[in-house]
């Protein structure tokens, strides 16, 4: 079984707010990210506000770029995202759709994992998502 984890797993785990080896999922399943991760964890590393904090988070993002397959946004997954942004349109959920979360709930369907989360909230209403969390 694998497990696609949400960015904000990571990043508790950058501010000391989590430790990943404790996490059960990590030791029971193979872990991922999807491709939207790795942007999103990039882009906190070009956000830091000194370069400091940028070393650190830079040393920290790579480690897990090298340690965490990527889930591709491919041809499939884009097919499943696309019905999932049409239905959130459809829902009327424009003024707070997260195209992120989006892209990890289609990247996780696609590929038939849950999602290991520390926002639940933030997937509750995407259909077909299956959902654990710390």
């Amino acid at each position: 079984m694998g497990i696609v984890v949400d960015t904000n797993i990571f990043i508790d785990a950058e501010h000391a707010r989590l430790r990943l080896e404790r996490l059960p999922s990590f030791r029971e399943a193979s872990v991922f990210i999807a491709a939207v991760t790795m942007a999103e964890l990039l882009a906190g590393v070009h956000m830091a506000r000194d370069a400091d904090i940028r070393i650190r988070r830079l040393s920290f993002v790579e480690k897990i770029i090298r340690g965490v397959p990527v889930l591709e946004f491919d041809a499939e997954v884009a097919r499943t995202y696309a019905e999932l942004y049409a239905q959130a349109l459809k829902d009327g959920r424009r003024k707070n759709l997260n195209v992120h979360d989006l892209q990890i709930a289609a990247t996780a369907i696609s590929y038939n994992y849950p999602i290991l989360t520390a926002n639940e909230e933030d997937f509750r209403r995407i259909p077909g998502v299956r959902l654990l969390s710390e």
